[in-house]
């Protein structure tokens, strides 16, 4: 895999390989706390989406800036410290992905261990990421992070 001004190029040539070995990329970057690189995977107008976000949450965060700026402060809430599952499942449609995780860490503030699962359904072109959306659990969450406010504090502006 190869890595150039934002942009995702991967060695292997089929496409279906080319798409697990960018969410593994993906996924790498994250247990690394590297999230400026993690955004920088994202398309200059690419989109991060949250379909099951609760009040208080954000809903959908455009642009790699604002998406950069939004992950800049997770390691801090959260630390990666493994992914504990993790399955990619190809799709008909060229360039999309879905893609099945569980992270295991520590809640930062509390020391607490966590494990949270999550679905992505991502499209990438070009070797960006177009659109990004992300299907967890918000209950799951709260619960990890001690609470709905403590959830929507960590969140939101």
């Amino acid at each position: 895999m190869v890595v150039t001004s934002g942009r995702y190029r991967p060695v292997q040539t089929s496409k279906e390989a080319a798409m697990r070995d960018f969410v593994e990329h993906a996924l790498e970057l994250l247990l690394r706390h590297d999230m400026a690189g993690f955004a920088g995977l994202w398309a200059e107008d690419g989109v991060l989406e949250f379909p099951f976000a609760g009040p208080g949450y954000p809903k959908r965060v455009e642009g790699r800036d604002a998406i950069r700026e939004y992950l800049r402060d997770y390691p801090n809430l959260l630390d990666i410290r493994e992914v504990t599952a993790k399955t990619v499942h190809e799709t008909t449609e060229p360039g999309v992905v879905v893609a099945e995780f569980t992270v295991a860490g520590v809640v930062v503030a509390t020391q607490r261990p966590y494990e949270l699962s999550y679905i992505a359904v991502i499209t990438v072109e070009d070797g960006e990421i177009r659109s990004y959306r992300d299907y967890w659990s918000p209950q799951a969450a709260a619960d990890i992070l001690g609470g709905a406010d403590e959830l929507t504090a960590a969140f939101s502006d």
